[in-house]
């Protein structure tokens, strides 16, 4: 018969073994829902101010700096994007505000020409800007997954393409000519894909037949991280929205229409803020919409910037050297005087033109959109032949 001790001894050890087993089990789980991100920040990297020098161009500085060419010239309309010249201060929009959609998988938003893959667990999403369809060749909106991944893929030209340069070769196999680049990943929605290029100056820019163009160096690195299954869910916001500490951040992006026109001239003519664009800056700003600075909220959807900039402050006070929130507006109306306090203003109170959006946006003309549904392609889109 065993001693006492012999049997405590062998409980001890068991119960070590299952407590092992039960850590085991947790990690795989944790693995498996592991592009569930717990990233709790609402937005990623923070805005480069940059003094051009003499031999830097858009298109360099943006593959440098992972951007896209509309970008570079959103966020610095005054600038030649050819020859920005030596000493010329220079924005660099790397501060990008999350879309509003589910952190899982892939997420791509088209406005901004941006994916998003929240493949890091609890670290920041990696992100890549991207080319999207051209005009009459739209990237779909809507949800589908990874089916498949290709490395080396062949590119077989469409038969509109063939049509249109009959000297096109009925497929083009794996090489410096294919236009797929090095590698692809295929998506539930037929003839469509993620996938590299051949001309990575086309990144940030309308220009592809729908799929969905990457840098070389952006796409190997997706498809390392990116599982067969992965969720994909392609958005449509041009505008974003966020709290970063106490102040509210809108990112205004041209809308797809207006892309083309930002990549010519640096800025967009009848600028708009459609209905579900407003509700959504209400619905951020909460409690706190009497202090939304609509003067702010206004240049920014004129002037489609594409990086965050401040449209409302919470109130705090400060007691003991120490900042508390105030709820709603209250803070407004406590006199900076009371005793032991000391009310911090953000400066606007003169510049209160909350109201209509009709109201707000008649003095310049902008357009005011009539509802209707953006996401046309919210269903499953149009099948046809795969479009790098």
């Amino acid at each position: 018969m065993k001693s006492k001790q012999a049997m405590n001894n062998q409980f001890s050890f068991l119960k070590k073994a299952i407590h092992v087993k039960v850590l085991a089990a947790l990690c795989v789980v944790s693995g498996a829902t592991g592009a569930l991100a717990a990233y709790d920040k609402p937005y990623i990297g923070e805005t480069i101010e940059y003094t051009a020098k003499y031999e830097d161009t858009f298109v360099h500085l943006a593959r440098d700096y992972n951007l896209g060419f509309v970008e570079m010239r959103a966020a610095n309309p005054d600038a030649d994007p050819w020859i920005p010249g030596e000493g010329k201060k220079l924005i660099l929009p790397t501060r990008h505000i999350l879309p509003d959609a589910p952190h899982e998988g892939v997420v791509i938003n088209l406005p901004e020409m941006r994916l998003y893959a929240y493949l890091n667990g609890d670290n920041e999403p990696f992100s890549f800007p991207i080319g999207i369809g051209r005009e009459g060749l739209d990237t779909p909106i809507g949800g589908t997954k990874v089916v498949r991944k290709t490395e080396g893929p062949v590119w077989r030209p469409t038969a509109r393409m063939r049509k249109e340069k009959p000297e096109l070769p009925e497929a083009v196999p794996p090489g410096p000519e294919n236009p797929l680049g090095t590698h692809a990943l295929y998506l539930g929605w037929p003839t469509y894909a993620i996938h590299g290029t051949n001309k990575p100056f086309g990144i940030g820019r309308r220009v592809s037949s729908g799929c969905i163009r990457m840098y070389p160096e952006g796409i190997t690195r997706l498809y390392e991280l990116v599982p067969v299954g992965t969720p994909v869910q392609v958005v449509n916001q041009p505008v974003k929205l966020a709290w970063i500490g106490d102040e509210l951040f809108i990112e205004a992006h041209p809308d797809i229409e207006q892309a083309i026109q930002m990549e010519e001239t640096g800025f967009v003519s009848s600028p708009k803020l459609s209905d579900e664009d407003m509700k959504r800056i209400l619905k951020v700003a909460g409690p706190y919409k009497e202090r939304l600075r609509w003067a702010a909220i206004r240049t920014a959807i004129k002037e489609r910037r594409g990086y965050p900039v401040p449209v409302a402050r919470r109130p705090s006070i400060v007691v003991n050297g120490e900042a508390e929130e105030v709820d709603g507006g209250a803070a407004q109306d406590a006199p900076s005087e009371q005793a032991g306090l000391a009310v911090e203003s953000d400066g606007d109170q003169g510049d209160k033109e909350a109201g209509p959006l009709e109201e707000i946006y008649a003095a310049d003309h902008i357009d005011i959109a009539a509802g209707g549904d953006e996401s046309a392609y919210s269903g499953s889109p149009k099948k046809r032949t795969l479009n790098p």
